[in-house]
């Protein structure tokens, strides 16, 4: 079978693959989140600490961020399918290992073969999906859905962790992934024809050491401050942006992952067949869009943890509720998605749409600023979450597509692992960056208002309670921030008019 014909089966099957594509993406995103909310009851099942807890977030992310190119340059190696296959059953395998998890070792390490395998997978469907759909007003269509996937899963993920959990088991939080993942599995299977892979160049062994050991050095150093500013929280002591991003190993880390990462890109420079031609990179479009997914990943990781933190805390939402109070950012996040990438990209190309989302973005972040101890979900938080959902829906869906446009096949994976890479990096540096500005917030709002006398354990609760929202409201002007420079740095990079027209050659022998 020729390579006509590949086109001819994938272009037949193309909504039904970009079904199968969309679940296996799905059950990437949605784990980032789905385990936060079982995390108490983990931790009580297990008996670690509060100091532990935080590696099963971080084992996650560490193995997912630093793989991320290895998993892109396998797809083009050794085939789409094979590759997303083999993620697909890892990531099960991985899920299975937790949910049984005896000892919280044994948590921890499946977390990170999750991350892991998670890393082989994404990028690979994305590249699927890149090569599948060449027409542009389909290919419009399919980049709103899988941008609104992406865009929405950690919602979901909150959403069904918090049902799991409260209806069966937090083991299950995990177990779920495999009935995700056999669905995949048997679909691709049927769908996708299994074809060699595009590049014939091999295994760039010095580069890819570079940018996953790099991305590995980043993303700790991040996840450090974060956990430094945790840490320092939990002691009583002062915390600040300084003292969270200025110990010697958050430091060390941070500029050993700067080094190999500019390594690397020397290194791409130099080489005749580059893992990741930098065209990619410096093309306006593909550039702008590239920084859009960073910078809103980094804001939205203040939406989905702080409002979850106070929805169940101040204002008393069980986990099934928290969980059901973001659907209408998920409803609104879909719809703006469809019909930013289906009827207003193809005709005024990203310049307006993504920037208009980052303002959007920014404007979503201010009514969150306004939440408060006596505050009501219909009014504090719900316009939020509609402004928010129609931010996310153009930002990610319309940047998705145009980062992914006119990309050789033969480097459809590496394009694709690296819009995975901004997102995880933007979401390890939202994590550092707005938890330590929350804590630091809330322990000065407390020092400030200490009582002088005593006072009713109603008092102090509330108290207590007003620190916690003065902390997220000072993450939330800061998430603001991140959306106006989007806004002002996208408008500036990426270039005016319609996008040119995404004819993607498909190169591939079949077996």
């Amino acid at each position: 079978m020729n390579s006509a014909a590949a086109q001819h089966e994938h272009h037949n099957r193309r909504w039904t693959i970009l079904a199968f594509l969309g679940l296996a993406q799905l059950m990437v995103v949605l784990d980032a989140t789905i385990v936060n909310i079982a995390m108490p009851s983990a931790q009580a099942s297990l008996g670690f600490s509060n100091v532990d807890r935080q590696w099963l977030i971080t084992a996650y992310s560490l193995a997912f961020g630093s793989l991320l190119f290895l998993g892109g340059r396998l797809s083009d190696l050794i085939g789409r399918k094979t590759t997303l296959q083999i993620g697909l059953l890892g990531f099960a395998l991985a899920s299975a290992l937790g949910g049984a998890s005896q000892s919280f070792g044994m948590l921890v390490t499946a977390r990170a073969i999750q991350g892991a395998f998670g890393a082989i997978l994404a990028p690979a469907a994305l590249a699927l999906l890149t090569v599948t759909f060449t027409d542009t007003d389909e290919r419009a269509k399919a980049f709103s859905i899988y941008g609104a996937i992406a865009g929405s899963g950690a919602a979901i993920g909150l959403l069904l962790g918090g049902f799991l959990t409260q209806y069966l088991n937090w083991r299950w939080t995990l177990y779920v992934n495999l009935i995700f993942a056999a669905v995949a599995l048997i679909g691709t299977q049927a769908v996708l024809i299994r074809e060699r892979g595009t590049d014939k160049s091999g295994l760039d062994v010095p580069s890819t050491l570079l940018v996953s050991g790099g991305l590995f050095a980043i993303v700790y150093g991040l996840s450090n401050a974060a956990t430094s500013a945790t840490n320092a929280q939990s002691n009583g002591t002062s915390v600040t942006l300084a003292s969270a991003f200025g110990n010697a190993t958050t430091i060390g880390a941070l500029v050993v992952g700067v080094a190999l990462v500019s390594a690397f890109v020397w290194r791409q420079y130099r080489i005749p067949k580059p893992m990741l031609p930098m065209s990619i990179v410096t093309d306006r479009a593909r550039g702008g869009s590239f920084l859009s997914v960073l910078l809103a990943a980094a804001a939205m990781f203040g939406v989905f943890l702080f409002l979850t933190y106070y929805l169940q805390t101040v204002l008393g939402f069980s986990p099934v509720r928290a969980g059901l109070a973001f659907l209408p950012m998920v409803v609104m996040l879909t719809a703006t998605a469809m019909v930013g990438s289906v009827q207003l990209l193809p005709r005024l190309g990203p310049r307006p749409l993504i920037p208009t989302g980052m303002a959007l973005g920014a404007v979503g972040m201010f009514l969150f600023t306004h939440i408060a101890v006596g505050g009501n979900y219909f009014t504090h938080v719900l316009p939020g979450l509609l402004v928010m959902g129609m931010a996310m829906g153009l930002v990610f869906s319309c940047a998705m597509n145009t980062a992914t446009a006119r990309v050789q096949p033969d480097h459809a994976g590496s394009a694709s692992a690296l819009v995975n890479v901004t997102q995880q990096v933007g979401g390890s540096i939202g994590t550092a960056l707005l938890n330590t500005v929350a804590i630091s917030a809330a322990l000065t709002f407390s020092q400030d208002h200490a009582p002088t006398a005593p006072v009713s354990k109603q008092q102090a609760t509330n108290l207590m309670l007003q620190a916690q929202v003065h902390g997220y409201t000072s993450a939330f002007w800061w998430g603001a921030a991140f959306f106006v420079i989007g806004a002002i740095a996208t408008v500036i990079m990426l270039p005016s008019g319609k996008p040119e027209v995404a004819e993607v050659e498909h190169a591939m022998a079949l077996v």
